[in-house]
C-alpha cells in the first residue's frame, strides 16, 4: 500500500504535503503539473493527508475509482517522468491562457 496523489493536484501544487512528509517522498519540478509519492518510499503514514487543501491524497486503496489511474502515473514519474507527464496532460488538458 501506499498514498497517490489525484486529478485535484493539477495545477495547483500546494506543498503543503511536502513539508510535512518525514522521507521526502513527494516530489515534482517547476515544469510538472502536479506533485507525486514516490510509492517505494512512501511508508504509509498518511501525514500528508490532513494538510493537503484538494483534498487529492488517498491511501491506494481509498483512492476515488474514476482516479485509479493516479496510481500507476504516481509510480511512473519516477522511472519515466514524461511518460507520466504526458499522461497528466491526456486526463487534463493545459487550457491556453488568454492573452
Amino acid at each position: 500500500m501506499t498514498f497517490v496523489i489525484g486529478e485535484t493536484c493539477i495545477d495547483v501544487k500546494d506543498k503543503s504535503c511536502v513539508e510535512v512528509c518525514p522521507v521526502d517522498c513527494i516530489i515534482g519540478t517547476d515544469e510538472d503539473r502536479m506533485l507525486f509519492i514516490n510509492p517505494t518510499e512512501c511508508i504509509d503514514c498518511g501525514a500528508c493527508v490532513d494538510p493537503c487543501p484538494v483534498d487529492a491524497i488517498y491511501a491506494e486503496e481509498d483512492l476515488p475509482p474514476e482516479w485509479k489511474e493516479y496510481t500507476e502515473i504516481n509510480g511512473q514519474y519516477f522511472s519515466a517522468p514524461d511518460a507520466a507527464r504526458e499522461q497528466v496532460d491526456s486526463k487534463k488538458p493545459l487550457v491556453p491562457q488568454e492573452a
